[in-house]
């Protein structure tokens, strides 16, 4: 049995790889620690899974020149020690990061303390703390190939084994009897991310209407901070968050989404196509992230300023009412996925740590 520190958090696409992996360890009788901050979404979903969490400091990169500039490096450093002390005193075997706050200062304390150290970027365009971490370590994984990051070990992203098992074994009325839809309309599931995305809501909710006389159903994830007034409509089933999102995309046959890498890997795996809108702001990574599976014909890319009610009865509506169109972009998604992400991932890091122990 060996013991693992799986660093990472804040959003979705930092959490949900790490849960996915961490399961696979647990299983296989290793030791599993999650390392997050208490302000990520990790302070809820990775107890919730099972997993001991230990926190440190939220160290957000300063953009501008301020205080928090100038004391950056000192609460940086404070941070690494602390890992650090983790690491020696539970004799963590290997540090797994996948980015987000609590991933630097683990990157570092790995380095300091001679630990086994692999890196997972999620997203086609790291950030800086798996830029840093790729610096400390030659194990690398990426999920796209288009990634910023050379000779890094394409592993895909490690994705839900619920996710992965709806695939092939969820019944599609089924799943629709279970969030309260009607078992026999098309669905549209609309979804920001984990954060929730006020202009996609607010043009779905614009739409609805439209949708509705065209027959369709829409399955509305608004995101925990939506402030979006109450809709009561046949048709229209709204909720804060999706603990069974593997349940939600069986019941859909399109999506409206961002570009999260963990959103573009879990559709991809079960077929459904999509609109994406990336993120307005950022590096641009979350249109990176769909570039394949929309080349392939698994999707369509918008701009976020673009995406409006008019959008939504353009070509939206059309596709959706397109069956025909939907199989074969639902087979084009599918092209694009790496269901075995987890495994690889998986057995990257155990060769990391053999070839660690043979060095």
């Amino acid at each position: 049995m060996s013991r693992f520190l799986l660093a990472g958090g804040g959003t979705g696409g930092h959490v949900n790889p790490l849960l996915a992996l961490g399961e696979l360890l647990r299983d296989q009788k290793h030791e599993v620690i999650a390392l997050g901050t208490k302000e990520g979404l990790e302070s809820r979903l990775v107890p919730n899974r099972g997993f001991e969490l230990v926190t440190i400091p939220r160290l957000p990169l300063p953009r501008r020149l301020s205080l928090d500039s100038f004391s950056y490096p000192f609460r940086l450093a404070a941070a690494s020690f602390q890992v650090a002390r983790l690491i020696r005193a539970r004799s963590i075997d290997c540090v797994v990061g996948f980015g987000g706050y609590a991933s630097a200062p683990a990157y570092l304390a790995a380095w300091f303390t001679r630990t086994t150290l692999v890196v997972h970027e999620a997203n086609a365009l790291a950030g800086f703390a798996n830029k840093l971490g790729a610096r400390l370590t030659k194990f690398v994984a990426v999920t796209f190939p288009n990634s910023n990051l050379q000779g890094a070990r394409v592993t895909g992203m490690p994705i839900r084994e619920e996710i992965v098992a709806s695939a092939s074994s969820y019944d599609q009325q089924q799943a629709r009897i279970e969030l309260g839809l009607d078992p026999m309309l098309p669905t549209l599931l609309v979804t920001g991310g984990s954060l929730g995305a006020k202009s996609i809501n607010d043009s779905i909710a614009e739409s609805l209407g439209r949708l509705n006389a065209a027959g369709i159903q829409v399955l509305h994830i608004v995101g925990d901070r939506a402030n979006l007034e109450d809709i009561s409509q046949d048709g229209y089933r709204r909720m804060a968050y999706c603990k069974a999102m593997d349940v939600a995309i069986s019941a859909s046959d399109f999506a409206v989404s961002r570009a999260g890498a963990s959103t573009v890997s879990e559709f991809a795996a079960t077929g459904l196509p999509a609109v994406y809108i990336p993120y307005p702001v950022g590096n641009g990574e979350q249109r990176l992230n769909a570039a394949s599976i929309v080349k392939a014909g698994g999707g369509l890319i918008i701009a976020d300023a673009e995406f409006n009610a008019d959008y939504v009865s353009s070509t939206l509506i059309p596709l959706i009412s397109h069956k025909k169109g939907l199989i074969s972009m639902s087979k084009a998604a599918k092209s694009e996925a790496i269901i075995d992400a987890t495994e690889r991932l998986a057995e990257f890091v155990l060769e990391a740590m053999d070839t660690r122990a043979r060095d």
